[in-house]
């Protein structure tokens, strides 16, 4: 594992913890999903552009997506 990724699990992680800690305050079931996708999916990513657009992509997800 690089650094470039580790470091990008870290950012990811810090992220979903905090997608996921809002998610469950404002009862916004989205948001506590891709946080628990945010925090896991570092561990599944196999390459440093993968991991980013990923993470990327989940960040997005609770922004136009509303149950």
């Amino acid at each position: 594992m690089e650094t470039t990724d580790i470091f990008l699990a870290l950012i990811f992680g810090c992220v979903g913890f905090g997608y996921f800690m809002y998610g469950r305050r404002k009862q916004n079931i989205v948001a506590r999903y891709c946080g628990i996708a945010m925090i896991l999916y570092p561990y599944l990513a196999s390459s440093t552009w993968e991991m980013l657009a990923v993470g990327v992509g989940l960040m997005v997800v609770p922004r136009f997506v509303e149950l």
